[in-house]
């Protein structure tokens, strides 16, 4: 699946114009931000930590590098970065430093107030900014992740080739996204989940049926697999791969600027 037309984008299982979509997307995260966390723990009954472990995993920080964390709201990959980091030796080496951009101002205010966050002070900064037009030079960054959120740019490919151009040579991309499970049965079991009990879960504990409605939907309509990581190569980057997690529930993408 290709961007929409310019003049539309994807909002769940609607098009709607394109330059509605950033607001549409700013407002469904203003209504979520406060119990984001917690939705996200119940909703996967806690293995979305799992899942950005692994991510952790494969990045494997060390000292002296740099991360800009693209939708990263709360910040809670970029503190795992940082903590792995700081486990490594020095070598010599400084601090490892980490950047969380997020476009919506409120899930960043809420991953202020982290306990795990607070210990890392001037290691972390936090930048309210579009996946599609980064506030950056280019060249800036050692590894560059989102973690479920570029299904909610406007425009994809934009993004995906703005991640290109502030990851310096040898810089890695690793973005983290629900995807589509690889055996039907597991397909038709995560449908009836999705659509039964997360919205119900939205409306019960986050007080916001459609916000849960919408990202839902969002899942659905993000490109497969093989799909996704063509739109990778596009974007320039180099040995790209994918790595289903979950039976392809969710999905780690990688790719390197050589």
């Amino acid at each position: 699946m290709m961007d929409q037309p310019q003049n539309t984008a994807s909002f769940g299982f609607s098009d709607v114009p394109a330059p509605e979509k950033e607001g549409m997307v700013r407002a469904v995260f203003d209504s979520v931000a406060e119990n984001y966390d917690l939705m996200n723990d119940l909703m996967s009954g806690g293995v979305h930590r799992i899942w950005k472990s692994v991510l952790l995993d494969r990045l494997n920080p060390q000292p002296g590098q740099a991360l800009l964390d693209v939708a990263g709201g709360t910040g809670d990959i970029a503190i795992g970065f940082l903590q792995r980091a700081a486990e490594r030796p020095e070598r010599g080496r400084e601090a490892a430093r980490a950047m969380v951009c997020d476009i919506n101002h409120a899930m960043m205010v809420a991953g202020i107030s982290r306990k795990d966050a607070q210990k890392f002070g001037c290691q972390i900064t936090r930048i309210c900014g579009n996946a599609e037009e980064l506030p950056l030079p280019e060249n800036i960054v050692d590894a560059y992740t989102i973690g479920f959120g570029i299904r909610n740019v406007t425009h994809m490919d934009r993004a995906l080739e703005e991640a290109y151009r502030v990851l310096k040579r040898g810089g890695r991309f690793v973005c983290l996204e629900f995807s589509h499970p690889v055996i039907e049965t597991m397909q038709k079991i995560y449908d009836s989940y999705s659509f039964n009990v997360i919205p119900r879960l939205g409306e019960v504990v986050a007080k916001d049926r459609a916000s849960y409605q919408y990202l839902v939907e969002s899942i659905r309509r993000f490109p497969k697999q093989d799909a996704f990581a063509t739109r990778i190569s596009a974007a320039g980057f180099s040995r790209v791969s994918y790595e289903n997690l979950s039976g392809g529930i969710a999905a780690l993408h990688y790719g390197w600027k050589l």
